[in-house]
């Protein structure tokens, strides 16, 4: 079968079409041929080599979530997965291919209602989102500030806020024009990559879901409220500088709090329950997926090029 692999570490250039045997699942996995591929931030993170500290190495397939139809199942599974449209998270990599496997705790039958291309487009975002901001004990009424608000991750915060009876829900994004779509979305207040806003924004914020990180991170420290909460749920733009914790520290009187999170540390029962539930309310259209484009998997070296020069408003969407 065909695979997009990682051949080298950096530039989109690196990855490359190949062929590889197909998978046979073993026991406790299901097999599914892929219908539609998410393409995440963490996957441009794994291609530049930025994880190469973890275990990733050249030749890695990346991808961690696919939607398509269970064509067969390994010892321990019910066969009856066999013809079903399902979603499946496949871990840290394995989904740039067309025929994934997935361990059946993290597959999910899809409501009729929802296609294959929305349900990689909100499978893992929005369990981030919503666990992002309970990790942030986010309650109604409590502005909120989501940077980095254009991607898939931020998109679902954006509304999950604005669903939980935020008191404001501010972003920052790059354009007016992406300004307006979060608007649409739910933001109240729109704010530019720096946090720069108008008069009429609020002077601070209770929560900041973070999905870029980097170095200007600690410069939002200064936005938070007294009791303020900053979550870090993305590192699209690198690691913050070594010293960042001094901001904190200089501000200890406003008892301000900095916590990372990660949908890994979520139990199984819990991200499985949550993505029932959005996967229903896509289904209904309480919640919006936002796809920026469709694009075949042997242009996956393309859809990198789009997620590194920033075009991508929501998540690019690979089909075999």
């Amino acid at each position: 079968m065909k695979a997009v692999a990682i051949e080298e570490f950096g530039g989109p250039e690196g990855l490359a079409v190949i062929d590889i045997p197909g998978p046979v699942p073993a026991r406790g996995q299901v097999l599914i041929a892929s219908e539609a591929i998410g393409v995440g931030g963490v996957d441009v993170m794994i291609r530049s080599g930025a994880l190469a500290a973890y275990g990733f190495r050249e030749g890695h397939v990346p991808g961690g979530e696919v939607a398509g139809t269970v064509t067969a199942v390994g010892d321990g599974v019910d066969p009856a997965w066999v013809g079903q449209r399902v979603w499946a998270f496949t871990g840290t990599g394995g989904g740039y291919v067309e025929q994934a496997i997935a361990p059946i705790g993290e597959v999910l039958p899809l409501p009729a209602s929802l296609s294959a291309v929305d349900a990689v487009t909100l499978g893992s975002s929005g369990v981030v989102a919503h666990f992002g901001l309970a990790h942030a004990h986010f309650s109604s009424g409590e502005a909120v500030l989501v940077r980095g608000a254009a991607g898939s991750i931020g998109i679902m915060t954006v509304q999950l806020a604005a669903r939980g009876g935020a008191g404001a829900v501010a972003v920052t994004t790059s354009s007016p024009e992406r300004g307006r779509r979060l608007r649409d979305l739910g933001a109240t207040h729109v704010l530019d990559r720096s946090g720069a806003g108008g008069p009429d924004d609020p002077p601070g914020y209770d929560v900041i879901i973070d999905v870029v990180a980097g170095e200007d991170m600690p410069s939002f420290f200064d936005r938070l409220n007294p009791n303020g909460r900053l979550v870090v749920v993305g590192a699209v733009g690198g690691q913050p500088r070594a010293d960042f914790g001094t901001r904190l520290m200089s501000a200890f009187q406003k008892s301000m709090s900095f916590a990372a999170f990660s949908a890994a540390t979520v139990a199984e029962p819990a991200r499985r329950a949550v993505r029932m539930e959005q996967f229903a309310a896509a289904g209904r259209g309480e919640l919006q997926t936002v796809v920026h484009e469709v694009l075949p998997l042997e242009q996956a070296v393309l859809a990198h090029q789009k997620m590194d020069a920033g075009e991508v408003f929501g998540r690019i969407v690979l089909t075999p």
